[in-house]
């Protein structure tokens, strides 16, 4: 037996767990060795990601928070399409940020510091009675206990388990762009539904925010082609001026949206973990959320399991499964939703979601609760 936990997928899920997994011999599988850059960043990273701060507090504990570089979301202003919003605060909600801003490159760096993988492309995988066997394109193997699939939406161990899933394509792509702006962001994350697509403008270090705006595909195209001042132009007037002139900072990137859920979490021997088990609609920011959520509850359950106990034992993976399968839809289904009711153009629906933000913002109660859940 080589390890007792193969980790194959290398983005912030896989590496996360790999740290996680005290105790364990581990191999980190990745397409390529990723090595950690010490220079200080110039500029600033197309991708971010808004991290909750139960998620914060476990990179934290990993040692791999790069916390100087995030910036914290203190406040959050959301805009139905007619006029309606709803404003959540941390200092009213008692809590000292309501999300973290950090850029997908500096949490890799943070992630990789201090971690060795196999640079290999999966090609099989065996699974016996007490072992599972990962075949490498380059022909070595790798035999574990267990064998983690956090290799996103394209899964190779979800598909080479024959784990079936249900994809819906959105027919939306989502562009991301940074910006520099003319007033202070104040911490402040905005978000606009505007009938179908949705744009949300993030906090980053100093005057920058970072942009998401998902929209029809050809919209997408449209807008990624703009010339840096056309594309400046359009933004400052989606989003009503309130960050006054901006500038790009980065220039824009997109990809197709979908939505997809695996049947199961787990088989013989393997779990998955992160996008290869779900992947949700960006307009809740919650997408690496759930798959830090999967990494700590799958480190806590391998962490109780004793110490002569195997890791791949089935009641160990089926506890893991039952453990997110309702925070994963909860999420999956409040997401779909509200990706459903604010594109719609039905008259009705339009005055019940705008009815529904000014009503929600007038209840401290239930917007505390919504803040509660969104801490995790």
């Amino acid at each position: 037996m080589d390890f007792d936990l193969i980790v194959v997928g290398g983005g912030p899920v896989g590496a996360s767990l790999a740290r996680a997994a005290r105790g364990l011999a581990v191999a980190l599988v990745a397409t390529e060795r990723r090595e950690p850059r010490e220079a200080p960043y110039e500029g600033f990273d197309a991708r971010v990601y808004a991290l909750s701060p139960g998620n914060v507090r476990f990179l934290d504990g990993l040692g791999a928070m790069p916390l100087p570089q995030a910036t914290p979301v203190h406040a959050m202003r959301v805009y139905g399409d007619d006029g309606s919003r709803i404003e959540f605060d941390a200092y009213r909600a008692g809590v000292p940020e309501l999300a973290w801003i950090v850029e997908d490159r500096l949490l890799q760096d943070a992630l990789w510091r201090g971690l060795e993988a196999e640079a290999g492309a999966p090609e099989a995988i065996t699974v016996e009675k007490d072992v599972a066997v990962l075949r490498l394109a380059d022909g070595r193997q790798l035999s574990a206990r267990l064998v983690v699939g956090a290799d996103g939406a394209r899964s190779f161990v979800r598909e080479h388990m024959g784990i079936r899933s249900s994809v819906k394509a959105y027919g939306q792509s989502a562009v991301v762009a940074n910006f520099a702006c003319e007033r202070a962001h104040a911490n402040t994350a905005y978000q606009w539904f505007q009938c179908g697509p949705v744009l949300a403008l993030l906090p980053l270090r100093g005057s920058h925010v970072s942009m998401v705006w998902s929209l029809p595909a050809a919209d997408a195209e449209r807008i990624g082609a703009l010339a840096p001042e056309a594309l400046c132009r359009e933004v400052e007037a989606a989003t009503h001026g309130v960050l006054g002139q901006l500038s790009l900072a980065t220039a824009p990137r997109s990809y197709p949206l979908r939505r997809l859920s695996a049947r199961r979490l787990v088989a013989p021997r393997v779990a998955l973990v992160g996008d290869a088990g779900h992947v949700i609609h960006p307009l809740a920011g919650q997408g690496l959320n759930l798959g830090l959520q999967d990494a700590r509850a799958l480190a806590g359950v391998l962490a109780q399991r004793g110490a002569l106990r195997d890791p791949g034992d089935p009641r160990l993976l089926r506890r893991y499964e039952r453990s997110r399968a309702e925070p994963i839809l909860a999420m999956d289904t409040m997401v779909d939703g509200l990706y459903s009711l604010f594109g719609t153009h039905n008259r009705l629906a339009g005055r019940l979601r705008n009815a529904g933000l000014n009503l929600t913002d007038r209840l401290p109660v239930l917007k505390n609760l919504l803040i509660r859940q969104a801490l995790h």
